[in-house]
């Protein structure tokens, strides 16, 4: 099978096709993730933590010298990246939670016979004692 082939085969089995959609529907998603945390979420909580936003908070480790920044510890962008990281992971749980309720379950195995029961075993035994005793 030459290489051409194998690469066509490849890049067109479903997967590859579900992944590439995936990945486009996820960034997009992201920013909508980001946006709600950004313009939904964080407002109100900042405004019940007293006016704060939280993307200012930072301390700073160095002041600017001249033309040189200040070196700064911008904890609450962090904090807003956890929040936003939150609000995603329990986004896409309920959205594979919501798929897994739409897939059809799996046709249930066959169950084992049942053991025989000791009437069962006796008449067995007796069956095969009459057998014996016919051939003899």
């Amino acid at each position: 099978m030459g290489l051409m082939q194998e690469f066509k085969e490849f890049a067109v089995k479903g997967n590859v096709i579900d992944m590439a959609v995936g990945v486009i529907i996820g960034g997009a998603f992201g920013k909508i993730v980001a946006s709600a945390v950004e313009d939904i979420v964080m407002p109100p909580l900042g405004l019940l933590l007293g006016g704060v936003d939280f993307s200012d908070l930072a301390v700073q480790l160095k002041a600017a010298v001249g033309d040189k920044p200040a070196v700064m510890l911008r904890w609450g962008k962090f904090f807003q990246m956890l929040i936003d990281f939150t609000i995603m992971a329990f986004a896409v749980f309920m959205m594979v939670r919501a798929m897994n309720k739409l897939k059809k379950a799996p046709p249930p195995e066959p169950a084992a016979p049942p053991a025989p029961t000791k009437d069962q075993v006796l008449l067995e035994e007796i069956r095969d004692l009459l057998k014996k005793r016919a051939e003899v």
